[in-house]
């Protein structure tokens, strides 16, 4: 087997520039070796990235006798558990995403809108008007806030307080590219007790676990047939034996709920108030679109043409996610005429695949009616992955992505602090913008009837 070329520098400096400075490395490397590259992330796999869509087709395309995904996302697997979603494959893998599937069926997203709109306005309502705040802050109290009510029904009491504190003090711990460091290295996880970094890690984990099992064990000792949020699903769903998920199959795809299920759409909803005001006519016209609609319900919201460009642009420009989840090779097998050998991990990079001028002219510039224009297929627009790996909670991400902007924006005239950099940074595995305070809400907005208020 010949590898697709790799950057010429030693595999230490490859993963030291993926943990922080992972956008150049990616279009450095494309630039000098094309669609096909190959780094050593790990010492043990090379890591093939393809950023062609026909290549990113077959990957998702193969038999799992070829290819397959189990165990390429171990990096989270200290955080989320053996039972995952993001972790599994197969068999296990399609009967976990079945007993998950029905909490974000199209019809039980209608129930999330009332909820999504509500926490938005309180936590918008204490803004302070000519004060420049932390954007990604108030989008992270927005999200934790909504995904905790939709997962568990909670919105106040000792145990919302406590898994509300206790979830943003674990995720702190990779808020930056240094931060996130003990998550590419293992030989880094050594608890040395309560002030080293892995072992705060692990007792911030254990305290989330108490609050999670013990949330378990009330709802089994107290059911209550009446309960819609996602917990109560879950718990109530049955695979086809008629078996129900374990307390530690609970606990892990509760873990991955809340930290898969606000993290990155705090990151997304705040690239995108940065972008819509930092580009007056995007602004203009997104206003211009939710004041034709002033008696819109969630449904018409949702299908807002402008908007809804705006979030896909938001998500090409700067995708949360880098890249696809890897698959491991199992069989020989050909793409793009590479044969690749048992034990080679090889994925989409998403990142590069938006930015290719042939499919997206200008791809540096943010222009959402690009969207508007031309349909992309899902091998050449995948913010949230393809395959049956597709991340499950695609359609509440934006389903909240645009209730919370047309809220925010019905409700407040905001400004760019001028000068302000705003830049793309690492925040564990995922992509983000960089924090600081730079937005300033300028007024309210007058005589207009909010969208979300039917």
């Amino acid at each position: 087997m010949t590898l697709p070329d790799s950057p010429q520098m030693p595999k230490f400096m490859q993963l030291w520039r993926w943990i922080y400075q992972p956008l150049q490395l990616m279009e450095t490397s494309g630039k000098t070796h094309g669609e096909c590259f190959t780094l050593w992330l790990t010492n043990q796999q090379p890591m093939v990235f393809l950023s062609n869509p026909q290549a990113v087709q077959e990957i998702f395309t193969k038999p799992l006798e070829q290819i397959d995904a189990r165990g390429s996302a171990q990096i989270l697997q200290p955080l989320l558990g053996d039972n995952s979603l993001l972790l599994l494959s197969g068999e296990t893998h399609q009967r976990q995403r079945r007993l998950l599937t029905p909490p974000f069926h199209g019809d039980r997203m209608k129930a999330y809108g009332d909820i999504i709109t509500n926490i938005t306005k309180d936590v918008i309502s204490n803004w302070q008007l000519g004060t420049a705040f932390s954007v990604r802050d108030a989008m992270q109290e927005i999200t934790l806030r909504i995904i905790l009510k939709a997962v568990f029904g909670l919105n106040e009491g000792e145990r919302y307080t406590q898994l509300q504190k206790r979830l943003c003090s674990l995720l702190e711990l990779s808020s930056s590219a240094l931060r996130s460091t003990i998550s590419f290295i293992p030989a880094l996880r050594v608890d040395l007790g309560r002030w080293s970094p892995w072992g705060n890690f692990l007792r911030q984990r254990e305290e989330i676990d108490k609050l999670l099992y013990a949330e378990i064990q009330e709802r089994r000792d107290n059911p209550d047939p009446s309960r819609t949020d996602i917990l109560s699903l879950m718990m109530s769903a049955r695979d086809e034996n008629g078996e129900p998920m374990t307390d530690v199959e609970l606990r892990d795809e509760l873990m991955t709920l809340l930290v898969a299920g606000h993290e990155t759409t705090a990151s997304a909803l705040t690239w995108a108030l940065y972008w819509i005001h930092h580009l007056p006519s995007v602004r203009e016209q997104l206003l211009a679109e939710l004041d034709s609609f002033p008696n819109a319900d969630f449904n018409d919201i949702t299908r807002l043409p402008y908007l809804t460009a705006v979030c896909q642009e938001t998500l090409r420009i700067y995708p949360i996610a880098m890249i696809t989840i890897p698959r491991i090779v199992k069989s020989p097998i050909e793409i793009m005429g590479h044969q690749f050998e048992p034990g080679t991990m090889l994925l989409g990079c998403i990142y590069l695949i938006h930015r290719r001028p042939d499919l997206y002219p200008q791809p540096e510039q943010f222009k959402p009616e690009r969207f508007l224009e031309k349909q992309y297929s899902v091998y050449e627009y995948l913010p949230f992955g393809g395959g049956s790996r597709r991340c499950l909670g695609m359609a509440f991400a934006l389903f909240e992505m645009k209730l919370v902007l047309a809220t925010v924006l019905s409700h407040l005239d905001l400004a760019l602090v001028e000068n302000y950099p705003v830049k793309p940074i690492r925040r564990g595995v995922t992509l983000a913008p960089s924090g600081g305070r730079w937005l300033i809400a300028t007024g309210q907005r007058q005589n207009v009837k909010s969208p979300v208020e039917v």
